[in-house]
């Protein structure tokens, strides 16, 4: 997606971390380069509003369900495992016991 015009910082790049930026999981000075570029470009402000909603909409309807610790430990092994550039295997990570299981 893009409107066609050249900008600073890139909408592929702007929606490869859109989740990050949404999330509050970015450095200010990333979040600053989206503002800008939201700005400029509106099919990203529309598909950044967009996910806004539904990100509203699920924590609306699904903000009071417990996941199980279970579940919680494999997603966070493995955004461990994306982050440090690991390949991430198909079948499921044991828990770590230095990971805790907790929310």
């Amino acid at each position: 997606m893009s409107c066609g015009e050249p900008h600073e910082t890139d909408c592929s790049e702007v929606l490869d971390h859109l989740y990050e930026f949404l999330d509050h999981e970015m450095p200010d000075s990333d979040c600053t380069k989206f503002e800008v570029h939201f700005e400029e470009c509106s099919p990203c402000l529309e598909k950044y509003g967009l996910e806004q909603a539904v990100k509203k909409l699920v924590k609306r309807c699904c903000g009071q369900d417990d996941v199980p610790a279970d579940l919680r430990a494999k997603v966070m092994g493995r955004l461990d495992l994306i982050r440090s550039g690991q390949a991430v295997p198909d079948q499921d990570l044991p828990v770590s016991a230095d990971r805790p299981a907790e929310a």
